[in-house]
């Protein structure tokens, strides 16, 4: 029984969200009341706020499974390999697999949708409250083997420089620009990158 509820409880969230993100998309996120959202969903608002709790969560959930992935990364990179070392491959491993996160995806809806959340103030603050979460997460992985200050300035900095390589390979992809074109660019990119960060944790 257990899992006949789990598995009827993620069919109504993909519902939801699937109705959402369409009706985002052909409209506008602001243009488009939760009430219509929910009957096109086939449930209550209340129902809906229980799985979404707030209308841009019907949007940014779809960031959820990245959500402290770089202090996961960090924790289980291999022995003796610097952290660093270790994100910019995992960067580099989400390129090559054209994660949607990365920027580097030219599926139109993928693009339709980073258009929305960078285009619309309240997803773009909301976003900016994920990133900052993420920060402290690798904060506190990066803590566990340099002092804190030290881990604080390079988890700012990493996460800085994502978020301007996404931002970036988005808006070639957004203008035009082939994909392979914009892969062989966005990789040149991730190397300058990392390059400029710190390749050996300061002294305590």
């Amino acid at each position: 029984m257990t899992g006949l509820r789990e598995l009827q409880r993620q069919r109504v969230h993909e519902a939801i969200s699937t109705a959402a993100i369409t009706l985002f998309l052909e409209r506008g996120f602001d243009e488009v009341p939760v009430t219509e959202i929910a009957a096109a969903a086939g449930v209550s608002k209340p129902t809906l706020f229980k799985y979404f709790p707030t209308k841009e969560d019907l949007v940014l959930h779809r960031f959820a499974d990245h959500k402290g992935e770089a202090a996961r990364e960090l924790r289980t990179r291999a022995p003796g390999e610097h952290p660093v070392a270790a994100l910019r491959r995992h960067y580099l491993d989400g390129l090559a697999a054209h994660d949607p996160v990365t920027g580097l995806n030219d599926h139109p809806e993928v693009l339709a949708f980073h258009r929305m959340v960078f285009d619309t103030p309240s997803l773009a603050v909301r976003l900016f409250h994920h990133m900052t979460q993420d920060e402290a997460e690798l904060t506190h992985a990066l803590a566990e083997t340099m002092d804190e200050l030290t881990a604080a300035l390079l988890a700012a900095q990493v996460l800085a420089a994502q978020r301007v390589l996404a931002r970036r390979t988005w808006a070639q992809l957004a203008g035009g620009r082939p994909l392979a074109e914009a892969e062989a660019d966005a990789v040149r990119a991730a190397e300058h990158a990392f390059a400029l960060l710190p390749d050996t944790p300061a002294a305590s």
